[in-house]
């Protein structure tokens, strides 16, 4: 609780440009602190092992936790020094000693909190410019000795101290104070109360439900797993008691927690760093993610109807859900909360300030209220819980930067993206489908954001100078490295939704495939066209647009086996129309003519079909 409150008020101070004792920390000494208040915290909150004692923090663990404290403490105070004596590439044996230190306890920590593969990731590339020279081809590299990837890790802005790190300086921690005293205010069951009051009475309800809910909420906690497990304790049981399967209700609930990760306003820390990747505010990356997210939740809200519909499933008793103006009337201040942050990112483009102003608005609200009234209790846990978030960001981060780092120093990352552009020949679908497959393989083992982030700077530019828009380049490595959070054999999401559910992992995993297909699908479509991902002029958005809509539509009906409007499909209507749906979305106006032309064609017949069975 006390580093984690120093943190914030540390990140107040520098964020909102104040100098209570009259003057301003340099950015790294800033960004060190951070690193002393919030990377040493995970020696103590994440144990070493499964096997380590819970009920005691072991003395190993405390000598770790005080070590990088003060490490980083020692950085902080001479971060003017560094810059002035470029001690990144020369440096005392004092500050070099500590530097090769505080490199593997970086590496120690992304171990604890995020596994042995991202640690080992992170463990080979960081120590790249050691042997870079030895490397063929395009992998070979300018390389460096031992003491000097130290301090160049340690001391240099480029690596610990890189991209990542800023970002959670500057825009994350008030972005994840914001998704704490959300969800400790109560802000999780309101969402799910909401869309419960909306769509629980219609067939199907709780599918749609998890659909709506998990939107809502993924959008603030942009993590596929805890978004899982918050929503899908309620909207799994409720699914199943209508009549969905398990295996069904599991899929719904990763699908929808996985697109969460991807829907505006904060849409987890891999938008952030994009942000800064492109030298762009943040609330661009917002504006872009709408259209793809939406037509993914058209897509799986879809779906979920037909389904419902083909089988004959009812929604919940009126009686059992809470009524939409009881439900306002009791979380209000949540949605203003969320009017305000958008607000701030949208129209006064405040985007550092503005979690900050929308938790301090939903902290005064919540305390008028007795039911979300934080006790003295409650409030040190919500700090505390902030900490945590933010010792695994750090870590997490600040180990991805050591990657960044290395490969920036050796030369590797431009040689790399250069060489992929050659192999491809200038066949842009060749280098999409190389994107598609390594981004899909590298989340099998990491989160999303260190996913993102090496492929950011080995393959985004890549598919930047094979004439792609950048910022719908960025966001397609994006998609395809949360695709796995529902693909076999890892599903991530799937497999947490499944235990839940009380289903068959890989029979919920494949459910999952089906249900969120469209994910797979949109990541092409807006990559080919940057009109919908509103990269385009205004004039040249709405066509685009309708015939994607039109597309998910179609595609969403072949795979359920229901179209609404013309009831249960064959194999050949199903086979037909997946036809139409991805040519409707391919962004080409004679594929466009000649989707319309195949959906007009069964759809008239059905329709005729209809009319004439009433006739007779």
């Amino acid at each position: 609780m006390v580093f984690s409150g120093l943190g914030i008020l540390l990140a107040i101070q520098q964020i909102f440009l104040l100098k209570p004792f009259g003057f301003m920390l340099i950015e790294t000494a800033y960004y060190y602190l951070l690193l002393a208040f919030y990377g040493s915290l995970v020696f103590i909150v994440f144990p070493a092992s499964k096997t380590s004692p819970k009920e005691r923090v072991p003395f190993y663990d405390i000598f770790l936790f005080f070590l990088c404290f003060g490490i980083s403490l020692y950085f902080a105070s001479a971060a003017l020094k560094i810059i002035e004596k470029g001690w990144e590439f020369v440096a005392p044996p004092w500050p070099t000693a500590l530097s090769l230190i505080l490199w593997l306890l970086m590496l120690e920590a992304v171990r604890r909190v995020a596994g042995g593969v991202l640690m080992t990731t992170c463990f080979f590339f960081s120590f790249y410019p050691l042997f870079a020279h030895l490397m063929p081809g395009f992998l070979e590299g300018r390389d460096f000795s031992l003491l000097v990837t130290a301090r160049y890790h340690a001391m240099s802005v480029e690596s610990i101290l890189g991209i990542p790190m800023k970002v959670v300086g500057t825009l994350l921690i008030g972005f994840m104070i914001f998704g704490v005293v959300l969800q400790t205010t109560g802000g999780g069951k309101f969402f799910i109360n909401f869309a419960l009051a909306l769509w629980g009475h219609s067939r199907g309800g709780p599918a749609k439900v998890a659909v709506i809910s998990s939107a809502l909420f993924g959008t603030l906690s942009g993590s596929v797993i805890s978004n899982v497990v918050s929503t899908g304790s309620m909207t799994i049981p409720a699914m199943k008691r209508t009549g969905y399967p398990a295996y069904y209700a599991g899929a719904v609930e990763a699908c929808a927690s996985t697109g969460g990760a991807l829907m505006p306003p904060v849409m987890g820390t891999a938008a952030f760093i994009m942000a800064s990747f492109l030298s762009i505010p943040y609330w661009q990356v917002c504006v872009a993610a709408i259209v793809p997210s939406v037509l993914f939740y058209l897509g799986l809200f879809l779906q979920t109807d037909g389904y419902a519909a083909r089988v004959g499933l009812q929604g919940l008793d009126r009686k059992e859900l809470p009524s939409i103006s009881a439900t306002l009337k009791e979380g209000w201040f949540y949605l203003l909360a969320l009017f305000l942050l958008i607000y701030l990112l949208l129209y006064l483009k405040v985007e550092a300030w503005a979690p900050f102003y929308a938790s301090a608005l939903l902290l005064l609200l919540a305390m008028t209220k007795k039911e979300t009234r934080l006790s003295w209790e409650t409030f040190g846990q919500l700090i505390a819980g902030t900490g945590k978030f933010l010792a695994e960001l750090v870590a997490i981060l600040g180990a991805i930067g050591l990657v960044i780092g290395a490969l920036s120093v050796t030369g590797v990352a431009h040689s790399f993206s250069r060489e992929l552009v050659a192999f491809a020949g200038g066949n842009v679908i060749l280098l999409l489908l190389i994107g598609a497959l390594t981004s899909f393989i590298l989340g099998m083992g990491m989160t999303a954001a260190a996913c993102y982030i090496f492929l950011a700077i080995v393959l985004a530019p890549a598919l930047t100078k094979s004439g792609l828009n950048p910022l719908a380049a960025h966001l397609f490595v994006l998609y395809w490295g949360l695709v796995s959070f529902i693909t076999p054999p890892v599903a991530l999401g799937a497999i947490t939704a499944a235990s839940i559910a009380g289903a068959n992992p890989v029979k919920t995993g494949f459910q999952a495939m089906r249900l969120g297909a469209v994910i797979y699908f949109i990541p092409f479509f807006f990559v080919f066209n940057p009109a919908l991902v509103l990269q385009a002029p205004l004039k040249d958005i709405p066509f685009p647009l309708l015939t994607a809509v039109s597309g998910v539509f179609l595609i969403s009906g072949s795979l359920e086996g229901y179209l609404q409007g013309l009831g249960k499909l064959s194999l050949p209507a199903r086979i037909w129309l997946l036809t139409a749906g991805m040519l409707l979305a391919v962004p080409e106006w004679r594929t466009d003519l000649i989707g319309l032309g195949l959906a007009g064609v069964l759809i008239g017949r059905r329709l005729w079909q209809k009319k004439k069975k009433k006739m007779g």
